[in-house]
C-alpha cells in the first residue's frame, strides 16, 4: 500500500482491516530493538518459536514437509501448535507492506492466503539484526504449479491452470488490486472438480486502490502473459510439459480468457421494451459463471426506445454459497456445482422433488458424502480435498459404469477408486524432495549469507552480478 493513499476511498471494509501500515523504507532506517509480534491470530505456540535464529537454519521437527513454489527468499513451512504455517523472511518494510495488503484482500473475499502475523525486531544470539519474517496460513491442499505437473494429471492441465488464474486476475482487477507481478509461481492451485482454483500467494508488489485505470489492468495482463509462456518454456526444458503444448498459445489464452470474463461482467447491454426477458438471461450466464449479481443499473436512451442495464457483481462463489446454506460444506465453485448436481440426483431417485432441499441434503449428506469420504485412507488425507475426492468417485463411478454396461454401486467405485486412481494423483517423498531443492535454487538471501564462510569464499558478489540484480527487485 503507498504512502498517499487515501484509505478513506476504499471499500470501508479494506480501510480498517489492519492497524499495520506500513512506511517508505528510509535510507538507514533503524530495526526494532526488541522483537515485536503484530498477529491476526491468537495462536499462543507462535511466541515459542526461535525468533532468534535465521529462518533457513530452524530445526528440522518444526517443519512440514510440504511442496514450495521457487521464491526469491527464504520460505519455510511451520508447524505451529496444530496449525501449519508459511514463513517468509524479508525486509521489515516489505514484510508490512505484504501483510497490510494481505489483510485488506481478506476482508473483501478475495481469493488470497490469509495473513497470520508480521514478525519484526528479531535478533540472533549476537544482538546482530536479522530480517522480518511474514507469517501466512498454508491453505491445504493447495499446491504451486509445478508440483501439478509432477503429478498424473491430464494433458489440458496448462490451460486449466491460465483459466484459474484469469479468473482470479479478473477479480482482483474488480476490487482496484493492482498486482505488478503476475505470474504462476505467485499463485497456489486447488482442485476444483474439473478445474481449478486460483489463490494469490505473493502481494509483494500489489496495490490496492479505488478502481484501476484500462492501463493498469492491460499492463497485468501482458506481464502475466510474457511470465507465463517462460515458466511453461521452463517446465518443457524439465520435461515436465506435455509435448504437444504451444507455450505461446497458452500465453495468449490467458489474454483472451480475461478479456472474455471482464466483458461479460462489466459490459453494458442495449435490450428492448419487449426484450426484457434478455435481463434475466444475463443474470443466470453470470451466476453460470460463479458470480453474484448484487443489483442492475437501468436506464433508456433515445427517447425510451433502447434500455441500458449493466449488473453490479458483487463476487464469485454462487454455488459455493448455495451449498455452504444447504449443507454446510464450504468448498471450491466447481466442487460445489458437481455436489449440488449429485444432491439433485439423489432427490430425484428417492422421490422427493416436493421436500424441503434443506431436508433432502441432510438426508443425502448422511447416507451419500459422509460415508464416502470416510472412506479416504487416512495416507490421503493430507492430499485430496474430501469434496474433490467426492467428485473424483463420481467420475469414476461413470467410468466404470460404461465399461460394465450397467450401474455401479458407489461403494465399489470408492474401493476401485482408492485401489486404482488414487496413488497415482498424490505426491510422494521424492517428487517434494525434489520440488524443495527447485524452489530453494531461486533463493538470493539463504542461510549462507548469515555465516563467515571465509575460507570456502570464490569471490563471487551477487551486487555486482547483473542477472541476480534482476532477481532482487
Amino acid at each position: 500500500m503507498q504512502a498517499s493513499m487515501n484509505l478513506s476511498q476504499l471499500d470501508p471494509r479494506a480501510g480498517r482491516a489492519t492497524s499495520v501500515l506500513a512506511e517508505d523504507e528510509k535510507p538507514g532506517a533503524a530495526e526494532p530493538e526488541a522483537l515485536n509480534i503484530t498477529a491476526a491470530s491468537s495462536n499462543p505456540k507462535m511466541f515459542t518459536l526461535p525468533w532468534h535464529k535465521p529462518l533457513a537454519t530452524w530445526p528440522e521437527d518444526l517443519l512440514a514437509n510440504l511442496p514450495r513454489g521457487i521464491s526469491r527468499h527464504v520460505v519455510r513451512f511451520v508447524h505451529v501448535g496444530d496449525e501449519v504455517y508459511a514463513m517468509k523472511e524479508i525486509t521489515r518494510q516489505m514484510a508490512e507492506r505484504e501483510y497490510e495488503i494481505l489483510r485488506r484482500l481478506q476482508k473483501l473475499e478475495l481469493p488470497a492466503v490469509r495473513p497470520i502475523a508480521v514478525v519484526t525486531g528479531r535478533h540472533d544470539a549476537n544482538g546482530e539484526p536479522l530480517e522480518a519474517i511474514l507469517v501466512t496460513k498454508h491453505l491445504k491442499f493447495s499446491l504451486p504449479y509445478r508440483a501439478l505437473f509432477a503429478r498424473n494429471l491430464r494433458p489440458d492441465t496448462a490451460e486449466r491452470l491460465i483459466d484459474a488464474l484469469a479468473v482470479l486476475l479478473v477479480r482482483l482487477h474488480l476490487a482496484g488490486f493492482y498486482w505488478g507481478d503476475v505470474s504462476l509461481s505467485n499463485v497456489l492451485f486447488l482442485r476444483d472438480a474439473d478445474a481449478f482454483s486460483a489463490f494469490l500467494v505473493d502481494a509483494e508488489t500489489g496495490d490496492l486502490q479505488v478502481n484501476l485505470t484500462e492501463g493498469q489492468r492491460e499492463y497485468d495482463i501482458d506481464l502475466a502473459r510474457t511470465n507465463i509462456i517462460g515458466e511453461l518454456m521452463d517446465l518443457s526444458s524439465g520435461k515436465l510439459l506435455p509435448g504437444d503444448v504451444d507455450e505461446i498459445e497458452v500465453g495468449n489464452r490467458l489474454v483472451e480468457r480475461y478479456h472474455s470474463l471482464w466483458s461479460a461482467l462489466t459490459d453494458t447491454d442495449k435490450f428492448g421494451p419487449d426484450e426484457m426477458w434478455k435481463i434475466e438471461k444475463r443474470v443466470n450466464k453470470l451466476n453460470e459463471l460463479g458470480f453474484d449479481v448484487d443489483e442492475l443499473e437501468m436506464k433508456t436512451e433515445e427517447g425510451g426506445k433502447r434500455v441500458l442495464v449493466r449488473p453490479r457483481v458483487v463476487d464469485a462463489g454462487y454455488a459455493n454459497r448455495k451449498l455452504l446454506r444447504l449443507t454446510g460444506l464450504d468448498v471450491q465453485e466447481n466442487q460445489a456445482r458437481r455436489l449440488l448436481n449429485d444432491l439433485d440426483a439423489y432427490r430425484a431417485s428417492t422421490w422427493r422433488e416436493g421436500e424441503d432441499l434443506e431436508i433432502v441434503a441432510t438426508d443425502w449428506m448422511r447416507e451419500v458424502f459422509e460415508p464416502t469420504v470416510r472412506s479416504i485412507p487416512r495416507e490421503y488425507r493430507s492430499q485430496i480435498e474430501p469434496a474433490q475426492f467426492f467428485h473424483e468417485v463420481l467420475d469414476h463411478r461413470w467410468f466404470l459404469a460404461e465399461k460394465a454396461g450397467h450401474d455401479v454401486p458407489m461403494s465399489e467405485a470408492v474401493t476401485s477408486f482408492i485401489k486404482n486412481v488414487l496413488p497415482g494423483q498424490v505426491l510422494n517423498k521424492k517428487d517434494i524432495d525434489t520440488l524443495l531443492e527447485e524452489a530453494d535454487s531461486g533463493v538470493i538471501d539463504d542461510e549462507s549469507t548469515y555465516y563467515d564462510n571465509d575460507a570456502d569464499d570464490d569471490g563471487y558478489n551477487p551486487d555486482f552480478d547483473p542477472d541476480a540484480a534482476v532477481w532482487s527487485h
